[in-house]
């Protein structure tokens, strides 16, 4: 596993590099192959406010978590723990599909697919304002905070686009036309 650290607003003891690094070389006996993982760790000084980003990148995997608390020490734990709990899900997810989970339908019973559907509402809704961005910025933007899509106004043609994440890893682009 290759560990890249970014270290601002302040000087880390050799002692802190040491037990971060530990820290993370162990989430590689979650994933398969630990050999081929990047993780850039940026840990950060803001008055007493100490935060830790990870972003964790591997052949068909990308992750990044998020903590903050009011020692370094506490803040690399916390942010290993929420990294080890995505990594956690994610492989338990492939294994689910792996399986190929075989679906029984009782007769009388509506099949998995259609209760499903009927079950579906709409449950939220946020009002925002999309932020001026090229394709890149936004690519890197969806990559960094590990979500599957991401809406922006285009910087270049000045509309609304929608990057998203396809299942092969790749970013997809909808550009509508009115």
């Amino acid at each position: 596993m290759n560990i890249a650290f970014t270290f601002k607003n302040f000087e880390p003891s050799n002692h802190l590099k040491a037990y971060a690094k530990r820290r993370f070389n162990k989430l590689g006996r979650f994933l398969p192959n630990p050999e081929h993982l990047e993780m850039q760790v940026s840990l950060s000084v803001d008055n007493f406010r100490h935060k830790a980003e990870i972003s964790l990148v591997s052949d068909n995997l990308t992750l990044s978590a998020t903590e903050q608390s009011e020692d370094m020490y506490a803040t690399v734990d916390l942010v290993r723990d929420k990294l080890k709990a995505q990594i956690i899900r994610r492989t338990e997810k492939l294994q689910t599909k792996r399986k190929g989970a075989e679906k029984f339908v009782l007769e009388g019973d509506m099949p998995l697919e259609e209760a499903v559907e009927a079950e579906r509402t709409i449950i939220g809704m946020d009002n925002f304002i999309p932020k001026p961005m090229d394709l890149d910025e936004a690519a890197m933007q969806l990559d960094a905070l590990d979500y599957d899509f991401l809406v922006f106004l285009n910087a270049e043609t000045e509309r609304v686009n929608v990057i998203y994440r396809r299942k092969d890893n790749n970013f997809g682009l909808i550009d509508p036309v009115f």
